[in-house]
């Protein structure tokens, strides 16, 4: 939005600006903020920054350094929900040091920008564009406890199916067990939720492709953005959740982009959508390819494959995350591409067929994963795919044109899978991961804490007695 601090201050007297919010991104892909006066924002802010302890944010600390962040006015807006007037914006974090400050290697934003760097210094690309899809639900009611002697999780959801026995307000109208695609109002109470948010996002540069209701009965939603580069995209991911869950919470309602809050409906993916740019043309369409693809994009697709097991680490950081990927549901766990078919790890959309936007989307990913590592990754492993040659139909990755939910047992079994446990996804990233490191992209100590860190949070959760568990076990 701005040039100079000079333009800010302008805006900021135009604007009656009080207070300037500095937000920036945890381990895990939380937004932690600090908020100054106006009167504070000066020079020595942009020069020297704002300490901060990158410890309390999950990061390895850094012997004999001071961490600092400094802002990127470029991203500067009025934060549309602080009733204080408000600008915010996001930055870098940096390390003090002689002659000059260096980029600190664990910071998300940074990993990003490695990454691109490092594929134009391969010389394979330009830029890597990609358009994920946000799948998330909106509840009107979301409560749980986790102590001794009371565990549990309740929901709520005007539309859902269960709240057709309700006592109090009900219209009649609400949406049947994995039935809400595409559904109309007024059974879509969420269609102004919607669109006021894709307003908010578009006034932020974040062009929307189209919002509509998704499968899962209680409030599922998806918005879908237009392609953009992987550090904007990464930027603007972490823009788009904060959007959609405080635009939720001032309606009164609440969202979350969690895999699977619902059993056995529908769970909440992160589809990836990808292609390359050298020279402002696209890398990845061949007419004469399979599905109009190029060699360049299948051997990226390649690379994806081969690390699939690895990525999902990233790309699925959490225990809910491997509730989502099990089999008879939209979420793949064959490790494999097709044309036009959602039970396939990579699909290629059929009717992206011009060369500009020929491309391919990866399914798996969920959007409780660090957008900058997991889009960074990507890359990597595509990158990594590249450079040796991967051919994903001569290592038996397909074309899996048929639905893979409906083969026979014993041959899916012959198929590889993705992991089905946060664990196995960690044990593959300590087994593969120097496709990350090269260029010096991914720090090792950033995959050894993210490694420990993950581990940890899963063992947790699993020593926590299940609801499910007394239902199963206690008479026993």
């Amino acid at each position: 939005m701005f040039k100079t601090l000079e333009d800010v201050q302008k805006y900021c007297a135009e604007n009656q600006i009080v207070m300037v919010d500095f937000k920036m991104t945890d381990l895990d892909g939380r937004w932690r903020h600090i908020t100054i006066p106006i009167e504070r924002f000066t020079e020595d802010t942009m020069e020297y920054g704002i300490g901060f302890d990158g410890s309390n944010y999950g990061y390895a600390p850094v012997e004999n350094s001071d961490m600092v962040f400094i802002p990127d006015l470029s991203s500067a807006a009025i934060d549309p929900f602080m009733e204080v007037p408000t600008l915010t914006m996001i930055g870098d974090v940096k390390i003090i040091a002689q002659p000059s400050n260096k980029d600190f290697d664990q910071y998300p934003r940074n990993v990003v920008k490695h990454a691109e760097e490092y594929m134009r210094e391969c010389g394979i690309a330009d830029e890597m564009m990609i358009g994920p899809e946000f799948e998330f639900h909106v509840f009107d009611r979301a409560a749980y406890q986790v102590q001794a002697e009371n565990t549990f999780y309740q929901l709520d959801s005007t539309e859902a199916q269960w709240h057709s026995g309700a006592e109090g307000p009900n219209n009649g109208y609400h949406v049947g067990s994995k039935d809400g695609y595409h559904i109309c109002a007024p059974k879509d109470v969420a269609q102004d939720l919607r669109s006021r948010i894709c307003l908010k996002l578009a006034e932020r540069g974040v062009d929307i492709k189209y919002h509509h209701m998704e499968v899962g009965n209680p409030g599922q939603m998806e918005i879908e953005v237009e392609l953009g580069t992987l550090s904007q995209m990464a930027d603007a991911t972490m823009l788009i959740k904060y959007m959609v869950k405080n635009e939720a919470v001032r309606e009164g309602r609440t969202a979350t982009f969690m895999p699977k809050p619902v059993y056995a409906q529908a769970g909440n993916g992160m589809h990836v959508h990808m292609l390359l740019m050298k020279d402002g043309k696209p890398l990845f369409y061949d007419e004469n390819g399979y599905a109009g693809l190029s060699e360049t994009a299948m051997f990226f697709m390649g690379g994806l494959l081969k690390h699939a097991p690895s990525l999902c680490a990233f790309t699925n950081p959490t225990t809910n995350s491997y509730k989502r990927l099990v089999p008879g549901f939209e979420a793949p766990v064959t490790i494999g591409y097709a044309t036009s078919n959602r039970s396939a790890v990579i699909r290629i959309p059929a009717y992206a067929k011009s060369p500009s936007k020929k491309r391919f989307e990866l399914r798996s990913p969920d959007a409780t994963c660090n957008p900058y590592f997991t889009y960074a990754a990507i890359l990597m492993a595509g990158i990594d795919g590249i450079k040796n040659r991967i051919d994903p139909s001569a290592n038996g990755w397909g074309p899996y044109d048929f639905n893979l939910f409906t083969l026979p047992k014993e041959e899916l079994a012959k198929i590889q899978s993705l992991p089905s446990t946060l664990e196995g996804a960690l044990q593959a990233l300590e087994a593969d991961h120097e496709y990350l490191l090269a260029g010096g992209v991914f720090p090792k100590r950033l995959i050894e804490i993210w490694i420990d860190r993950k581990r940890a949070e899963g063992r947790k959760i699993e020593q926590i007695p299940h609801p499910a568990e007394f239902a199963a076990y206690y008479d026993l």
